[in-house]
């Protein structure tokens, strides 16, 4: 088995101004995922029974609500999620989050392909851009990002979370999700009409199936 353990702030302290907020669930995920990802098991998570997904789960060792499987199609590799707060205090541990993960590396290195296709280098450059959208607390990122990836389809390549928001801006109940998009296509220069005209569906996917507004 594999295990993962991170606390504390997500950079020391320096002259230059840093992120010092205290490491969150999305911290560990995001290691994880890279690992995977790294194994070339990410695979394509939208497509039912293909890629690794994250479940919402339940554990009381960790926080409810901030616990999550993790599955290669049917099959389980491991759970991630932080530290429920009485089993903190009980062992006198930080006051800061504890994001714990335990991985069977076994089921692990048996889905790892030996050999897998690679792709050239791109001759055309991507476009980069943000998407902030406000949802209910309850709602799992995975099932928000399953349904950006399928609005965009091919042209978007890459779909990273990162920051999420509760406060004073948000109304109680809602969350604000935040991702960076990589826009890309293979035989030419995508023009910002074409950006447009995705970002557009993927908003009106979002708004139709989930309920979900573009966050201001």
């Amino acid at each position: 088995m594999l295990a993962i353990a991170l606390t504390g702030p997500r950079a020391l302290p320096a002259w230059q101004g840093i992120d010092s907020q205290a490491m969150d669930f999305y911290d560990l995920k995001g290691i994880v995922e890279s690992l995977l990802n790294g194994l070339h098991l990410g695979g394509m998570p939208w497509r039912p029974g293909q890629g690794v997904r994250y479940t919402p789960a339940e554990h009381p060792s960790f926080h409810p609500g901030k616990c999550t499987k993790i599955f290669l199609g049917e099959r389980y590799l491991g759970i991630l999620g932080e530290l429920h707060p009485l089993v903190r205090e009980r062992y006198e541990l930080p006051a800061t989050p504890l994001l714990l993960a335990e991985i069977d590396l076994q089921a692990v290195y048996a889905a790892a392909p030996r050999r897998y296709e690679v792709e050239g280098v791109p001759a055309y450059p991507p476009v980069l851009e943000d998407l902030a959208v406000i949802v209910d607390e309850g709602m799992p990122a995975e099932q928000v990002e399953a349904v950006i990836r399928q609005a965009g389809g091919q042209t978007l390549i890459a779909l990273n979370l990162f920051d999420v928001y509760r406060g004073e801006q948000i109304a109680p109940g809602k969350v604000s999700l935040a991702y960076s998009l990589t826009y890309q296509a293979p035989n030419r220069t995508l023009t910002d009409q074409e950006v447009l005209q995705i970002r557009q569906r993927i908003v009106r996917r979002l708004e139709q199936e989930l309920g979900a507004r573009l966050r201001s």
